[in-house]
């Protein structure tokens, strides 16, 4: 069975989305072993310059990288991704299972995004869209995209 890491910066807060998590959660459970890891979010000052955002920003990353499993293929979460549609990520997910490894981890960065360390440790980058949502949201989003991905490669209606 594949095994499907998560790994977020920061924590849902608002019920509803921990309601949307608690649900896709209890879906992909037939499908897949599923891991969330929510890390803590580095608290930002009022004022931002460059060089505090990349001091941030790498903090977070170290944390995210302590917690990538070893022979894990990675995708990152980033507007400079790859978008694919719900097929073509259907069949993405299946090619990794199959072919590379049983252990896929996705990662979602904080407020700031994710540093270049952790986009250069990643096999590939993904991005739902070129528009801005929360981080929280995001997490949502993948969770029923994956869901659908799998319904998809196993041919059982959901998708449409």
């Amino acid at each position: 069975m594949i095994h499907i890491n998560v790994i977020c910066v920061g924590k849902l807060k608002e019920k509803y989305l921990q309601d949307a998590l608690s649900e896709y959660s209890k879906r992909l459970s037939k499908y897949c072993s599923l891991t969330i890891t929510e890390l803590p979010d580095e608290k930002l000052p009022d004022k931002l310059n460059s060089s505090l955002i990349e001091m941030i920003k790498e903090k977070e990353s170290n944390n995210i990288i302590s917690h990538i499993e070893k022979n894990s293929y990675v995708i990152s979460l980033d507007l400079k991704g790859k978008q694919y549609s719900s097929e073509e990520f259907s069949t993405k997910i299946n090619n990794i299972s199959l072919n590379i490894s049983s252990n896929v981890t996705f990662v979602i960065g904080g407020t700031l995004g994710l540093s270049e360390k952790v986009l250069k440790c990643s096999n590939e980058l993904i991005c739902f869209s070129k528009m801005t949502f929360p981080h929280q949201l995001i997490r949502i989003f993948l969770l029923e995209q994956i869901f659908r991905a799998f319904k998809i490669s196993n041919n059982e209606t959901y998708h449409r």
